[in-house]
């Protein structure tokens, strides 16, 4: 339905716009000579405008650039500010930390540690913690644990997974049905086959093919794939999952970085999972690096009963400043005051509106599109219906379509994730500000699709 001639003639027409309304972001990165791929981060490189945007100042889902634009963030750091930019008790327990006790990093242990440690048990069911300052760490650190307790050497993932920059997770569905290296892996020390098996989201029958070989230590999942659109399971899909993961000795291993979004207990809890470790990142910390992952009490007792292994030195699970005080003050203020139970209500209530009102644009024109929610996350994809697997939603992707859609919002005020055409929900974010996306969204297709 798109004309692609007029696609792009509004897509050139917007990158004027665009350069016209930020000056000092555009002097900024032509200045910027001593950074790697001029960014503080490459992947700040995934820009629809030619350059990125200059940050200056944030709060709740309020940002504001250099240049003085504010915007409506329904980005929100791709997860990592969910609870909104500088939530008042996660900077007031930073303050405190700061200020009036001191000791930033400590290599001590802290009381908010075993409180933080308890709502975590509470939230998602699993009974010892140990904490990281990424979800990529955190699940580096129970994948080596998996490893050790099953004596296999393999981990089974989904085709277009994210789990951070894991080696492992790097691995997709090739064309003859068995895995491959997902391409533009960088630098991979092995084969990615020689660590990992992978399956296609929703299908249990290629599962058990690839548990079948008994090798996998464990099986590392989203409850939802997040990266790649928000793909959701079938009913039954993750019943299944648990059921031929101990049919066949594997753990099961739950990465909610994204997913928490589904709820105050992320999906294990909203869905009912029962997962033998769960790893989580980003967003408990109120936007102050933190992670952690939680073992069942068997499998902690089992690997601190265990000699061989190193878990207090160089043993390949832990860092200097993971647990820090202030990554752990940060994450108590988060869990306890921020992301509440009555947040999340409030959250899931704007992004339905969300959802439903995208759903409304996307019928009067009848496009082919279409959009799932997962709690306070929301996504829509050029395809319908909404694609099942990682390498469906991945041949979905229309990079000239989504760079006109991010730069048409962005420049009316609206800032999505430079990955996704998701929008995120914070507990600053209201309806009217719902309803504002929805209308500068709603101009953008009747624009793009006039005649």
């Amino acid at each position: 339905m798109i004309d692609r001639a007029r696609l792009a003639d509004l897509h050139a027409r917007e990158l004027a716009v665009f350069a016209e309304r930020n000056p000092r972001s555009a002097a900024a990165y032509e200045n910027a000579t001593h950074l790697f791929g001029k960014v503080p981060m490459t992947w700040m490189n995934k820009k629809a405008g030619g350059f990125p945007l200059y940050f200056a100042s944030a709060r709740g889902n309020r940002l504001t650039d250099i240049d003085g634009h504010e915007y409506l963030d329904f980005a929100l750091g791709d997860t990592g500010a969910m609870a909104g930019h500088s939530p008042a008790a996660v900077v007031d327990a930073i303050g405190r930390r700061i200020f009036e006790q001191g000791g930033l990093t400590t290599m001590l242990p802290t009381e908010d540690a075993e409180w933080v440690g308890a709502e975590l048990t509470r939230r998602f069911g699993v009974d010892r913690w140990s904490f990281a300052l990424t979800a990529t760490d955190a699940n580096r650190w129970a994948i080596r644990l998996v490893r050790a307790l099953t004596d296999r050497s393999k981990i089974l993932f989904h085709s277009y997974c994210y789990h951070g920059s894991v080696d492992e997770s790097l691995i997709v569905v090739g064309p003859d049905g068995e895995g491959m290296n997902r391409p533009g892996n960088v630098g991979a020390p092995v084969d990615v086959t020689e660590t990992s098996r992978v399956a296609e989201f929703n299908d249990l029958d290629g599962l058990e093919e690839q548990l079948r070989h008994g090798d996998v230590a464990a099986v590392l999942i989203e409850p939802a794939l997040t990266n790649i659109g928000i793909v959701l399971p079938d009913p039954g899909y993750h019943e299944g999952v648990r059921a031929l993961t101990r049919q066949y000795g594997a753990l099961l291993i739950i990465d909610e970085t994204h997913t928490f979004s589904a709820g105050p207990g992320g999906a294990t809890a909203a869905w009912d999972l029962d997962p033998d470790i769960v790893v989580i990142g980003k967003a408990i910390g109120g936007g102050v690096p933190s992670g952690a992952y939680g073992l069942s009490a068997e499998l902690a007792d089992r690997a601190l009963s265990r000699t061989d292994l190193d878990l207090v030195d160089m043993g390949g699970v832990g860092g200097t400043l993971a647990g820090s005080p202030l990554s752990v003050a940060a994450m108590r203020a988060t869990l306890e005051h921020v992301l509440t139970e009555a947040a999340f209500e409030g959250m899931l209530e704007t992004a339905g509106r969300y959802t439903a009102g995208i759903q409304r644009i996307l019928d009067e024109n009848d496009l082919p599109w279409s959009i799932n929610q997962l709690g306070a996350r929301a996504e829509y994809r050029f395809a319908k219906p909404y694609p099942r697997t990682g390498t469906e939603s991945n041949a979905a992707a229309d990079a000239e379509l989504e760079d006109f859609l991010h730069l048409y919002l962005v420049n009316r005020g609206i800032l999505l994730t430079p990955f996704h055409n998701m929008a995120l929900m914070s507990p600053d974010t209201t309806a009217a500000d719902v309803d504002a996306h929805l209308a500068v969204f709603d101009e953008a297709v009747r624009e793009l699709l006039a005649s």
